[in-house]
Parts: structure tokens; sequence; C-alpha cells
């Protein structure tokens, strides 16, 4: 089995099949992880370049040690701190990672579709580590993984995606991923933060927390994004909170256990409490567990096509 696309951009652009074979992988790479010796020589001769043109220290930390657990070579390039700020170009950074010879390229980059851009101009296997507000294919792929190993299945599940949906690639991702896997979504947040191509896209709005919670299997609990606020979505914070945030009492008051999830980094008090993060429902420590084995099967699968296209 293999899939069927070069590069992972999007979850838009992969198929069921595809999510299924990535899946199994993972399954083998978990019970790697959790040898005492967590290495293997799959990709010892693979170059992985991270490019991050976005801080991010939780997913690049999550990819480095996916790399490393594959034995592949890494270069890591933040630009933030580099020459980009100087006004030099994608392309330019591109050329110059690529004539050290990289054969993939994970990228977080704020402009939506540069991953698409460089898949393009650059002969290696991109993963797009979220571009801007639009996609982040392998946290949507760690979550639906985490949703199948605790329920055991995504399809027939009901998932409610909670916050803000406007500035998430987050939640993006998970739609298309847990639609493709037969899950119904619907989102849940203040009006101002969900964007009006929902109802496209077959999405159900529910604008009640509790309404949410009691339809759900899963609520998965968005970070509110300040620094991506410009305007003002919402009066307070604690406003936010009041509405929109899930506590240990809401919880407890539901008429079923349903299964917590957050993409981290957590706002402990804002859209989740600490009594609830760390609640027996809440799967967040297994979201970030998940989330090396999923990118080690994203990589292994992607350079597996490399070789073969070598031999």
């Amino acid at each position: 089995m293999e899939l069927s696309v070069n590069h992972l951009l999007g979850i838009k652009y992969i198929t069921e099949a595809d999510i299924q074979l990535i899946f199994e992988t993972a399954d083998h790479f978990k019970e790697v992880i959790n040898r005492p010796i967590k290495k293997v020589p799959s990709l010892r001769d693979i170059t992985i370049a991270n490019l991050f043109f976005e801080n991010s220290t939780r997913t690049k930390l999550s990819f480095e040690l996916a790399e490393k657990r594959l034995s592949a070579d890494v270069i890591n390039f933040a630009s933030s701190s580099s020459s980009v700020t100087k006004g030099e170009t994608l392309i330019d950074t591109v050329n110059n990672i690529l004539s050290m010879k990289v054969d993939m390229v994970v990228m977080r980059h704020p402009n939506p579709g540069a991953g698409v851009f460089l898949s393009k101009h650059v002969n290696a296997s991109i993963i797009n580590a979220g571009d801007g507000a639009h996609e982040h294919p392998t946290q949507a792929l760690l979550d639906s993984y985490s949703i199948r190993e605790k329920l055991g299945d995504v399809a027939g599940k009901k998932v409610v995606i909670v916050g803000d949906i406007l500035h998430s690639r987050v939640a993006l991702s998970n739609i298309f991923a847990l639609q493709k896997l037969g899950a119904t979504v619907k989102v849940c947040g203040p009006k101002t933060l969900i964007p009006k191509y929902m109802e496209k896209l077959d999405v159900g709005v529910e604008t009640n927390l509790r309404n949410a919670l009691e339809w759900c299997d899963v609520a998965n609990m968005l970070r509110v994004q300040n620094e991506r606020m410009d305007i003002s979505y919402f009066p307070t914070t604690r406003e936010y909170t009041q509405q929109f945030g899930l506590n240990k009492q809401l919880l407890d008051s539901l008429n079923k256990e349903i299964v917590v999830m957050h993409p981290g980094p957590i706002n402990r008090g804002v859209e989740i409490t600490s009594d609830v993060a760390d609640s027996k429902q809440s799967i967040i420590l297994e979201q970030v567990q998940n989330g090396v084995a999923i990118r080690m099967a994203v990589i292994y699968l992607l350079a597996s096509k490399i070789k073969h296209h070598e031999d």
C-alpha cells in the first residue's frame, strides 16, 4: 500500500484510504515509541528540513522527535530569526536549502497555500505544518487518530469543534478529516468567530455550548487566538469563558460521558478549566503522544515514495 499523494499539503487533497494507511502505519510506530530503544533505522539516508516561518514550539518539537525516531538527518530553520525578515523570498530560502540536497521539507508559513506553491517549484516532498488560518493536516490526523483510539472508530461519531473557528487552521483540517472518516461535525462559538462558509461544508452551527455538548460524543476545544485578532470579536475574555468555556460542573452535568480534546497550547481557565484538562475524559496528553506516531507515519510513507522514484 502507498499514499496516493507525494506531499501532505492538506486533508483536502488526500483520500480516506490514505488516512487509514497513515493510521495503520502510526499503530506500528506507537509500538516502536513504547520500546526501550525508540529509534528505527528506516530513514537513515533521508534529509528533512524543518522550515518554520511562524513560531510553533509544540508542532516543531513533535516533528523533530518523529524525524529523529526514524533516524533521518534533520536541518532546522526558524525564519523569525533569519534573513526572511530581511526580505528574502520563500523561493530564495528554499533554493538555498535545496542546494543542500534535502529530500523532504516540513513547513509552517503564515500564508495560506504556501505549501502548494512550494510543491510546484521544488523537487522535494512537502509536509504542510500549518499554512495561515487554512490547513494543519497532521494535527487533524492526530486528532482523528486519537478519537479512533479512544472510541474504536471515527465513523458515526458526533464531534463538535468549539471556539475560534474563523482563525483556526485546526478546525478546517479537522472538518475535512472527520467527514472523510464518516463522522458528523458541528462547530460552536460566538457568531463573530464562525465563518459564513460552514454551511457549505455541511457542518452544523450551534451557538449554545450546552446544546452542543448534549449532542456530541467528542468536544474539541480550540484556543482563542488573540494574536490573530486585529479587531475585537467578543466583549471580554471573561464573557467568552462564561458562554463557551468548558468547566467541570458543566461536564459533570451532562447526561453522558463525552471525550474532551484540545490541540494545545491550552489557555487554562479560558476555553477549558484545569480540572477538565486533567480529567479522565480528557485525551489531551494522548493527542501529544499520538502526534509523534502520526508524524512518523506521514514522514515514513512519503519517504518510501521518494525511495521508489530513486530505485
